[in-house]
């Protein structure tokens, strides 16, 4: 079960700095819009509490999780220019050695976003 768990915590770990390279390479100039546009589109759907799959259903649920995530993730890193995915990578792992939040701000809102939907979901409930 340990093996099992180091390896999903390596897994993590990856996911979270190809996250932080495509946060990286969308702020950079030299990003084509095209691969902007995924990068955002994937990131927005990383981070959005709304699944294609709900995590409730057995199995299914945790597919785009582990399956069609990294598999989003690798096909926007592969149309990024060699050059803006090298400066990302580094910016990535200098921002990961400092150990520093990259930003609390999105953090919040995304809070927000569960505790609003959430809210939502118990006045639905209730009536």
């Amino acid at each position: 079960m340990r093996r099992w768990w180091s390896l999903f915590k390596q897994m993590a770990g990856r996911m979270k700095r190809q996250m932080m390279v495509l946060f990286f390479a969308c702020r950079d100039r030299r990003m084509p819009w095209y691969a902007r546009a995924m990068a955002i589109g994937v990131a927005a759907y990383a981070f959005s509490p709304v699944d294609l799959f709900p995590d409730f259903i057995p199995v299914l649920g945790y597919v785009d999780e582990l399956i069609l995530l990294p598999l989003a993730v690798s096909l926007t890193l592969k149309l990024i220019p060699a050059q803006v995915l090298e400066d990302a990578r580094r910016k990535a792992e200098k921002i990961r050695l400092a150990k520093k939040p990259v930003n609390w701000t999105a953090g919040a809102v995304i809070v927000l976003i569960w505790l609003a939907a959430f809210s939502w979901l118990v006045r639905q409930m209730l009536r």
